[in-house]
Order: C-alpha cells, then structure tokens, then sequence
C-alpha cells in the first residue's frame, strides 16, 4: 500500500492550495482518511479527517479555511486550503486507515509528505 500526496508548493498569505493524497495497492477498504502537518520544530498535528460516510473534522485553525474531501471509488482524499497564513508553513502529511483484506484489521498508513510554504 501506498499513499501518494501532491500540491504543495509556494504561495502568498491569503492564497489558496489544493493536496491530493492517492491510496494505491492492494485495499479492501479505506475507512478514514485524514491530514497532518509538521511545521518545523513542531510536532506533527491533526488538520482535518474524513470518513468514508463523509463525516468530517477539523483542527480549530483549518475550520473555515480548509476543507477535506475524498473520491472513494478513486482512494483520493483532497485537502482545499483558502486563505492561507504563514504559521500554515509546514509540511502536509496525509493519511489513510485500511483494510488489506475483509478479515485484516485496520492499519494506518502514511504519506511521504508535501511542502506548503505561505510567505507574508
């Protein structure tokens, strides 16, 4: 299994980003998929989760601004970032917990990770 996080980049405070993160290999079935990030010198942190009903939940600092997404025929989960700050510098982790098979219990795999980088 692997997860496959694109759309980081640069952008100025007040701009906008969209993250994809692909779920590939052999899966069952993906119940929540999920973003973190890690700023430097900081411990990683929850953004936002989604389940596969669509149930979602937010960090207080992304409610508002960003919103989560997922495509569950296609294994993608999508990350919308509006009115982005600079303390949302970090690098974006995304997650996903899944089943290999329909008696495996549910693991949680990671992304490499992707840069987002806001200047002032």
């Amino acid at each position: 299994v692997q997860l496959q996080a694109s759309g980081g980049g640069l952008v100025q405070a007040g701009g906008s980003l969209r993250l994809s993160c692909a779920a590939s290999g052999s899966i069952f079935s993906i119940t929540v998929m999920g973003w973190f990030r890690q700023a430097p010198g900081k411990q990683r942190e929850l953004v936002a989760t989604i389940s596969s009903g669509g149930s979602t939940n937010y960090a207080d600092s992304a409610k508002g601004r960003f919103a989560i997404s997922r495509d569950n025929a296609k294994n993608i989960v999508y990350l919308t970032m509006n009115s982005l700050k600079p303390e949302d510098t970090a690098v974006y982790y995304c997650n996903a917990a899944l089943r290999t098979t329909p008696t495996s219990y549910n693991a949680l795999y990671w992304g490499q990770g992707t840069q987002v980088t806001v200047s002032s």
